[in-house]
């Protein structure tokens, strides 16, 4: 065995760093909301519908 701490290294790759395979986070394109409402939309449709009742069977 080698005694000066060169053992494991004999059979690696100079350049140890990996490139990335799988990048993090995601662009404009990335479609992580879709499918859901977004808030203000859901209020405005509940109020829709409120006004509607109110004039119709007010």
């Amino acid at each position: 065995m080698a005694g000066d701490g060169d053992f494991y290294k004999h059979d690696r790759p100079d350049e140890t760093d990996l490139e990335e395979d799988r990048p993090r986070g995601g662009g404009p394109e990335d479609p992580q909301g879709r499918g859901n409402w977004p808030v203000w939309a859901v209020v405005l449709a509940i109020l829709v519908l409120f006004v509607v009742f109110v004039v119709i069977f007010g």
